[in-house]
């Protein structure tokens, strides 16, 4: 039988901790965390291994609210348990600075795991935590000693479920055989517009079960139904699952609970009065009883668990030593010792060999350099492998192998995308995902979730303009290079030839605040000759490839395919000055006085030039500047064709040099 509502004390204490909040805030969504209360009660007193007390354990069990919008819930669910998270906290819901804002942000508060709030996302990254927990576990377990060794629970709702994005990576996730993921999908019927059934008429049950995964249905209002749903969840270790749980959105609220009125509005002062009623709550707002408080704290059950694993990993470190060491720094995110000095003897190597191929076969020569250096590199590309070149020969893929290091994504560029920021952010791998730049579009809210949560993703693009030729306009990109450089954030390298990428790479990997996009060509380039001190300039963003002969008069900026343009362009002119500016971010990066250096203020006459969209370069090349560069979408013939087509060419370069210095 299930437990009256009024005698569900700890459930009760997230319901009235987010009416008070969002009402205190005049805005939120108090309906979800109201809804699945009783289920993260479960959850979190019953099953959730953490420690409040070190919230960045490495064992720990990962919690995703993929449903960002009821931030409140986990919110509530992380001051009970006695995170660092007061009630002072929770009453500065959604105001400037606090530690609990509208939707949970990655490093706000501890305890977030990941920022939610575009949905479909979180359970995408919660793919993540659970693909890199199976893969970590593979490289690191022995057949004695498992150090790691947790789940990751996610709860969702309805939206989730309808955007893409979930499709992509709950497939792959029944593929990989996820068993330590647990989802709960919080089944109301209701969200902004109304009930769903007018625009959601999926057989929810029937998709994950195609998919691969477990589905089990519960009430979610029935403790002791939750209680068996979980366990037998976590039983199945071949299959993720997912457990229905049918619930009333807004429970406890006499007069909206389970309609849209209580989805995203306060519930009004006066309803409040008569929902504590319903609950058979007596305090004031934002009072805990001290009852409700102990039975909620984590921090001795917490304690107590990550001291058995301690006891463990010391098992661990005595009798694999090495593997401990390595599992750690893997984990701290320090890179291997030795990493930038190797990098640059590759660097020195790449200059000496003076290739001219492709970028993208650069790309994959230096994964084939740095592979070895990196265990903690995760690969993968959404199905183009042999055209993105990510795969080398030491890459193992993990679907075959669980202590791979390459993941087949297949055509899923969102879904690869939101599963390699759960990698990122559970620690352990720098993950690097693959696709053209032309479907970076697929992924573009992703890429941006990478930036916003500062995440150390590589996403590797290739066939970076119309350079790739025949396949036409929709395979060409013209304005995703300047749609990347505006992120705020994301590095965005495009280099010019195999030194470059080179130094592309290892600026990305040695990153350690954000992610970095690298943007590769499909055609062959031009190898560049350089001194060392140019090689040395080049990881700045920005420097100067070709030094002006006599006074300077003008100065092309170039990069990628198009820095040999203007070198050639360069052998014909004087008083001109080149600058390759593989990443305009990092260039800007610079102290003021290297990038006078690269670009003296009182030379006006500028010319950027570049096979994209030419609104970005205007901020380099001022008023009486000149971009050469693409203004339409592209076209379907040879590439080089296509360049003479769209005046991008050297004889358009020296033109408007002259024209400029006249």
């Amino acid at each position: 039988m299930t437990t009256p509502l009024n005698e569900r004390r700890f459930a009760n204490a997230i319901r009235v901790l987010a009416m008070d909040a969002v009402q205190k805030a005049n805005s939120g969504h108090p309906g979800a965390p109201m809804g699945m209360a009783d289920i993260a009660d479960v959850v979190w007193r019953e099953f959730l291994n953490h420690n409040p007390q070190n919230p960045n354990w490495i064992n720990r069990d990962r919690f995703v609210l993929s449903n960002g919008h009821g931030s409140m819930l986990q919110y509530a669910l992380l001051h009970l348990t006695g995170y660092d998270l007061s009630i002072e906290d929770i009453k500065q819901f959604r105001q400037l600075h606090s530690k609990t804002p509208g939707h949970p942000e990655y490093g706000y508060a501890p305890g977030i795991e990941t920022t939610t709030g575009p949905l479909g996302q979180g359970i995408a990254n919660a793919v993540g935590f659970a693909l890199a927990e199976k893969t970590l576990a593979a490289q690191f377990n022995k057949e004695d000693v498992k150090v790691v060794d947790h789940y990751t629970y996610c709860f969702l709702g309805d939206g989730c479920l309808m955007e893409g994005v979930s499709h992509e990576a709950c497939s792959l996730a029944g593929t990989l055989g996820l068993g330590k993921l647990v989802a709960y999908y919080d089944d109301n019927g209701i969200s902004i517009d109304g009930e769903v059934e007018g625009w959601f008429s999926d057989d929810t049950e029937q998709r994950f079960k195609a998919y691969g995964w477990q589905v089990l249905h519960v009430d979610g209002h029935d403790s002791d139904a939750i209680r068996k749903a979980t366990v037998e969840a976590k039983a199945e270790t071949s299959k993720p699952t997912l457990i229905i749980c049918k619930t009333v959105i807004g429970l406890g609220s006499p007069n909206k609970q389970g309609k849209e009125d209580c989805h995203g509005a306060p519930l009004g002062n006066d309803e409040i009065a008569l929902t504590r009623e319903a609950l058979g709550w007596k305090e004031e707002p934002f009072v805990i009883p001290e009852d409700v408080y102990a039975a909620w704290n984590a921090k001795e059950k917490g304690a107590t668990v990550e001291a058995a694993w301690d006891k463990i990993f010391a098992d661990y470190q005595t009798k694999y030593p090495a593997e401990a060491q390595e599992l750690l720094r893997r984990v701290g995110g320090v890179l291997p010792e030795g990493f930038s000095e190797k990098a640059d003897a590759f660097i020195a190597e790449t200059n000496a060999k003076a290739e001219t191929i492709a970028t993208r076969k650069a790309s994959q020569n230096t994964l084939q350099a740095f592979g070895p250096l990196l265990p903690e590199l995760l690969g993968g590309s959404a199905d183009l492998a042999g055209s993105n070149l990510t795969l080398w020969k030491g890459a193992k893929g993990v679907e075959t192998d669980a202590a791979g290091n390459y993941v087949h994504y297949g055509v899923r560029e969102f879904g690869m995308t939101a599963i390699a920021n759960g990698v990122a952010l559970h620690g352990g791998f720098i993950p690097y995902v693959a696709t053209f730049l032309m479907f970076m579009e697929y992924a573009r809210n992703a890429v941006r979730m990478s930036a916003l949560m500062k995440q150390r993703v590589i996403h590797v693009y290739t066939h970076d303009s119309i350079g790739l030729g025949e396949d036409g306009p929709t395979h060409q990109p013209v304005e995703q290079i300047a749609s990347l450089r505006s992120t705020p954030n994301l590095n965005t390298w495009r280099p010019a030839d195999t030194v470059e990428t080179v130094i592309a790479w290892k600026s990305a990997v040695e990153r350690q605040d954000g992610p970095t996009a690298l943007i590769f060509s499909r055609q062959n380039l031009p190898f560049q000759t350089r001194t060392q001190a140019q090689i040395e300039n080049a990881a700045k963003g920005g420097y100067v490839l070709a030094e002006e002969k006599g006074e300077l008069k003008a100065i092309i900026i170039a990069t990628g395919s198009e820095v040999s343009l203007a070198m050639e362009a360069y052998a014909q002119l004087d008083g001109v000055r080149v600058v390759s500016m593989p990443s305009a971010e990092v260039f800007m990066q610079q102290d003021a006085a290297y990038r006078e250096a690269v670009l003296p203020a009182n030379i006006r006459a500028r010319v950027a030039v570049e096979a994209a969209h030419v609104d970005y370069w205007w901020k380099f090349v001022g008023l009486d500047g000149r971009v050469i560069g693409m203004t339409s979408y592209g076209e379907s013939a040879p590439a080089k064709d296509l360049y003479q087509y769209f005046g991008i060419t050297t004889e358009a370069v020296i033109n408007v040099v002259k024209e400029l210095t006249a």
